[in-house]
This record gives C-alpha cells, sequence and structure tokens, in this order.
C-alpha cells in the first residue's frame, strides 16, 4: 500500500487529509506503542515511586489512640498560653488581622509587579523608588 491510498478525507467541513492505517499491521511489524528495545527498562512494567510498607499500615484503633494523644497535646498547649494571660478571642482577632495585612501586602505586591512590568524595571527598583524596605 502506498502513501495515497492510506491517506483518507475525514469531516465534511475542513477536508483535511489524515493518514489512517487500513487493517491491524502490528503483528506484521508494523509500529508499536513501546519501540523495542535491548534495555530491560523500556518493557518493564510502571512502577509508582509511592510505596506503602507493611508497618506504615496502621489499625483504625491505634490512629484514632494517635489522634486522642494529639487532641491532648493540644489541650495542654491551649491551656498553658491562657495561663500566660493569653485570651482565644485575643489570638483569633491577631490572627484576623494578620490575614488581612497579608492579603493587602499581596494586592500591593501586584500592583509593584505590574508597575514593574509597564517600566520595564524591576520591582527592586521600585521598592528604592517608593522608598520602601525589601523586608516589608
Amino acid at each position: 500500500m502506498n502513501a495515497e491510498e492510506s491517506v483518507k478525507t475525514h469531516g465534511v467541513t475542513n477536508n483535511c487529509p489524515v493518514s489512517t492505517p487500513e487493517g491491524n499491521d502490528t503483528n506484521k511489524g508494523g509500529m508499536k506503542r513501546t519501540p523495542f528495545s535491548k534495555f530491560k527498562r523500556v518493557q518493564s512494567h510502571f512502577k509508582s515511586p509511592l510505596q506503602v510498607t507493611e508497618s506504615a499500615k496502621v489499625s483504625p484503633a491505634e490512629e484514632v489512640a494517635e489522634l486522642e494523644r494529639r487532641r491532648e497535646q493540644l489541650d495542654t498547649e491551649i491551656a498553658q498560653l491562657e495561663a500566660e494571660g493569653y485570651r482565644v478571642d485575643e489570638l483569633e482577632h491577631h490572627i484576623d488581622m494578620l490575614h488581612e495585612y497579608n492579603d493587602i501586602k499581596d494586592v500591593g505586591q501586584s500592583l509593584l509587579g505590574r508597575i514593574a512590568a509597564l517600566r520595564g524595571t524591576t520591582t527592586r527598583d521600585l521598592y528604592t523608588h517608593f522608598g520602601l524596605e525589601l523586608d516589608d
């Protein structure tokens, strides 16, 4: 079979010639999915990089016990912080303020990046131009 015989036109709208093999030529020396190689690695099965060992499998009872130990540890840390004078609502307020600060900082850095791109300079140069510290 020559190349002209194997080219068929598929689709009415685009008239793009597409090469389509006829029959099952893989048994007759046609292209295989994996080329022949003298190296075993090409023909071997896939080996996942994530290996689960038998010792890594934990029973549900052991998992529950570990979670209970972790909960007791966290309760102890909370009690220690409260004994030092920290209040939960005050800590939550500080966390909320940190989130707001980080959001504002992200917007500022995004704006500096866009200005730097428009001016064809680096954000480092803009930090010095606007009197900002690199640690800000």
